[in-house]
This record gives C-alpha cells, sequence and structure tokens, in this order.
C-alpha cells in the first residue's frame, strides 16, 4: 500500500530547508532537557536571538522536560520569514523513545504539507532511526471508506537533516519495511467482513505473493474435504461462504531453518451457535489478525534480507450460524486424526489452528513452529491490551520473541503451561474437548487454550502468541490507529531477519 506519508534522510540544516515547519529534537537529559543542535544550522545564541526567549527559559516556562512524545510549538524566523518551529521530546534518545517520538512528530504536523527535523547524532544507534520512522509511519496511518475523509491529512513529506543521508538510508529503509508490512496487516484486518470472506482473503494473499516473490497453494472447500482438514470445514459449515486454507513459502538460498507460522485467519466470527453479543460481535471482523499478521511477515522477508526459511499457514473460515452449523456436542476429525469434541462453538479460532498446526507438523518438517491468534478474552483479562500473551514449550524460543517484542515495542509476557489444567481438556466421547469440561469462574482460559493448541506441535520446539488483547485498539495512541493494530508483525519480522 502506498504512504501517506514519505521519510527521507537530506542534506543540509533546518535553516537551508524550505519545510513549512522544522522541528528539533530535544533530549531528556540528567541536568535539564538538552535539544539537538547539530542540524539546525544556528548557534545555540544564534537560535535564541530568533526565539520569543532563550530556548532554556522557554522549556523551564512550559514545564518541557524532554520525555519521549512531548511536543511544543513555536513561530520563528530562521531567515526566510515565519516558520512554525516543533520542540520534540525524544526521552533518552534510545529506539523505544524514538519510536514513541516519530509517532507524535506525526500526528503533531498532520495538516502541514513539508516537515523537517533535526536528527543529527541519532543515527549512532543503527536501531534510532528505523524506529523513529517506525514511529511517524505507523502514527500517520488511518483506515476509512468515507467518500470525504474527516480530519487533518497526514504530512506528505517529512526530511531528516543533520545526517549524512547515505548512511541513514538504510536505517530508514528497514523502518519503511517495517511500516508497510504492519500497514498492510491493518488494511486487511479493518477491511469489513462483507467483502473479507476466506476466499477474498486468499486472493490477496495470492496478490501478494505474486508482488514478493512467494511460492502459493491455496485448498478450497472440497480440497480440504478431500486431505482432511476436519477442524476447518467444521468451523466454516454454517457459512455460505466456504473456508480455506493458504500455504506460502519464501525460501533464500541456504536457509539457516525452517520457521512455520499459523495464523488464525476467523474472517467475521458471530461465535456460531454459541453466539455472541452484539458488543462483542462489532469487532469481529478483527478475527482474522492472525492470518494478516503471517501474510504480511511473509511479504517483508525478503526486502529484510532473512536467512530463515518462512512457511506461513493462514486457516481461513467464516464462523456463521445457520441450520448448517456446527453444533455444540458435535465430534469433528483434524488433520492429525484427532478427534474434538466441540462444547462451545465460540472456540473455534483453536480449530482452525489444530488443523494447520498439525499439517505443519506431519508434512513440512519445521525446526520451530508458532501461531499467531486473536484467541482469548482471557489474556486479555490478565494482562490488558498492551502487551500479548505468550506461551512456549521451548525456553530459548521464548526468550527470543520476548526479545524481539521489546524491540519491537510489542511486549509478550510469558504464561505458564500449567500441566493441571490439562485434564480438564479430557472428553468423554473424543480425544479432546474443545474448551474445558470442568470451567467454572476460575477457569483459565488463556492457558486451557494453549494447552490444547499443544497437542497438535508434537514435539516440534511450539510458540502461540495470543494477542486478543493487543490485536485492537479503541483509541488513537502512539503508534496505534483505531482498529486492528496488527500487533506482532514487527516483533515476527525482527525475530526471523535477527
Amino acid at each position: 500500500m502506498p504512504f501517506a506519508t514519505e521519510i527521507h534522510p537530506v542534506a543540509g540544516t533546518l535553516v537551508d530547508s524550505s519545510a513549512d515547519l522544522v522541528c528539533i529534537v530535544v533530549r531528556a537529559g540528567g541536568e535539564g532537557p538538552e535539544a539537538i543542535i547539530p542540524g539546525v544550522g544556528l548557534s545555540s545564541f544564534d537560535l535564541d536571538e530568533r526565539l520569543p526567549a532563550p530556548l532554556g527559559r522557554l522549556l523551564d516556562a512550559y514545564d518541557f522536560t524532554g520525555k519521549s512524545g512531548q511536543t511544543l510549538e513555536f513561530p520563528v524566523d530562521l531567515g526566510r520569514g515565519l516558520v512554525r518551529l516543533l520542540l520534540l521530546g525524544a526521552g533518552t534518545a534510545g529506539a523505544k523513545d524514538l519510536r514513541l517520538a516519530g509517532a507524535a512528530l506525526a500526528r503533531a504536523v498532520r495538516g502541514r504539507s513539508h516537515v523537517a527535523v533535526t536528527v543529527a547524532s541519532l543515527e549512532e544507534d543503527p536501531a534510532a532511526l528505523t524506529a523513529f520512522t517506525e514511529g511517524a509511519l505507523l502514527a500517520s496511518y488511518t483506515f476509512t471508506l468515507a467518500s470525504e475523509p474527516k480530519g487533518a491529512k497526514p504530512v506528505p513529506v517529512i526530511d531528516l537533516v543533520g545526517v549524512d543521508p547515505a548512511a541513514a538510508d538504510e536505517q530508514v529503509r528497514r523502518g519503511t519495511v517495517l511500516a508497510r508490512a504492519t500497514l498492510l496487516a491493518r488494511d486487511l484486518i479493518n477491511t469489513p467482513s462483507a467483502e473479507k470472506d476466506p476466499a477474498w482473503l486468499a486472493a490477496r494473499a495470492e496478490e501478494v505473493a505474486a508482488q514478493a516473490g512467494l511460492g502459493v497453494r491455496i485448498w478450497d472447500q472440497d480440497d480440504l474435504r478431500r486431505d482432511g482438514f476436519g477442524a476447518i470445514l467444521a468451523v466454516g459449515q454454517g457459512s455460505a461462504r466456504p473456508p480455506r486454507l493458504v500455504e506460502l513459502s519464501y525460501t533464500p538460498e541456504e536457509p539457516t531453518a525452517h520457521v512455520v507460522l499459523v495464523g488464525k485467519g476467523i474472517t467475521f466470527d458471530t461465535g456460531g451457535l454459541s453466539l455472541k453479543s452484539t458488543d462483542t460481535m462489532k469487532l469481529m471482523k478483527t478475527d482474522m489478525s492472525g492470518a494478516g499478521i503471517v501474510l504480511a511477515v511473509l511479504s517483508a522477508l525478503a526486502e529484510l534480507g532473512s536467512r530463515v526459511r518462512v512457511t506461513g499457514l493462514l486457516a481461513l473460515a467464516e464462523n456463521a450460524f445457520s441450520g448448517s452449523a456446527t453444533r455444540p456436542s458435535d465430534v469433528l476429525t483434524t488433520y492429525s486424526g484427532r478427534t474434538v469434541e466441540v462444547l462451545n462453538t465460540d472456540a473455534e479460532g483453536r480449530l482452525v489452528l489444530a488443523d494447520a498446526m498439525g499439517y505443519a507438523v506431519a508434512e513440512l518438517a519445521p525446526d520451530t513452529l508458532v501461531d499467531v491468534a486473536t484467541l482469548t478474552g482471557a489474556a486479555k483479562v490478565a494482562l490488558g491490551t498492551g502487551t500479548g500473551a505468550l506461551y512456549a514449550t521451548d525456553d530459548a524460543l521464548a526468550t527470543a520473541l520476548i526479545g524481539s517484542g521489546d524491540d519491537s515495542g510489542e511486549p509478550l509476557w510469558r504464561m505458564p503451561l500449567q500441566e493441571e489444567y490439562r485434564d480438564a481438556l479430557d472428553s468423554r466421547v473424543a480425544d479432546l474437548a474443545n474448551i474445558s469440561t470442568k470451567r467454572d469462574y476460575g477457569s483459565p482460559g488463556a492457558t486451557e487454550a494453549a494447552l490444547f493448541l499443544r497437542e497438535f506441535a508434537g514435539d516440534v520446539p511450539w510458540a502461540h502468541v495470543d494477542i486478543a488483547g493487543p490485536g485492537r485498539s479503541m483509541s488513537e495512541d502512539g503508534v496505534l490507529s483505531k482498529g486492528g493494530t496488527a500487533f506482532g508483525t514487527r516483533l515476527l519480522l525482527r525475530w526471523l531477519s535477527a
């Protein structure tokens, strides 16, 4: 998708720039805020002469500490008439703070036509400009189908001055690739389900595969029946719009490992016969976030130079209610041959994941298996909307994913796979039940879902990322826009391209 904003490292200084708004980055220091003057084109003294008061006094008067995301605006004459000068807090100027600063800048300059910002010395940290670029591009994102978009438009151009363009280009390019993948996933997630059915999403996957040079294979309803994907079929059988399974393949030269990513792709979730409430159902166009994220990750691996072979599996179905819908107490047979008693048709995500995971283990010989899903409200209750729940059978894998989450600003918290809850998934009529047979108000729903999925991971090191909390945003905040967040996209890309 095209960006609303383009970011370019350029030679010169703020004084040289023709931008209608110029920005000076201010660090938070132990002895007070410190403006990054290199790249302005003026000494501290000369800048003071052009401001309403000396810079230090202005910072004190407005309690400007330089914390990340803080902004303050003044008119200033840099020699070509009055322009707007924005002071932008960058905190410690580490990657995390600069991502937030980039987002704050993008929000503060909406409606402007051209912005120039000093980033002198920030390129010393290879991750700094990448994070700043990510933040600015992510915060510029909007999704609307309105004939007349509301609100101020994102600024079309941000120039980064005070750096060596040749040295900064790669960092900005990397940040752009990470942001582009995230925004691809957001667009897919935010598309209304009237348009976004399993066939539509499979077609988008084909388009992305063609653009990114990926291998692609798609199972339609007949293929799924022939090959034994009983769980995906069962979830989708209540809908007039049949399910799909999509396999995407990225294979670099001499790959270092083979990772399979599995994404939950429920294109709309009514809950089936275990019907959701209206208020809950309003959000359910985003229940295919996992599949959208996996598709977006595959789209960007080549641009980031990943040395890992990656296979992505998108398990796509619409969970509807009708006379043909799966009933509570029905028993289905998964791809792996294990039978599952469906006690709640609204616990459908784990069913489509089970089929895809079973196929991955049986047919793809992965070294590592990771699934991503907006799976359980229990994970959101436990961790809120800012942190994803991580379950893993391998400590090194968990540590690597948590580290990549820290680097991307998409934090994960490792949750326990408590064996004492495993027997709650035993069924009297099948190998497993899809929810606890001992469920009460104290039941650990997120852990039980993870334990269910573990049954289909075999002996492969496996991680489950539940993004039910951070996968959706109800407001414009930092790098997030209202709607699907695509949480985990940049995390997985950092992990796979480290």
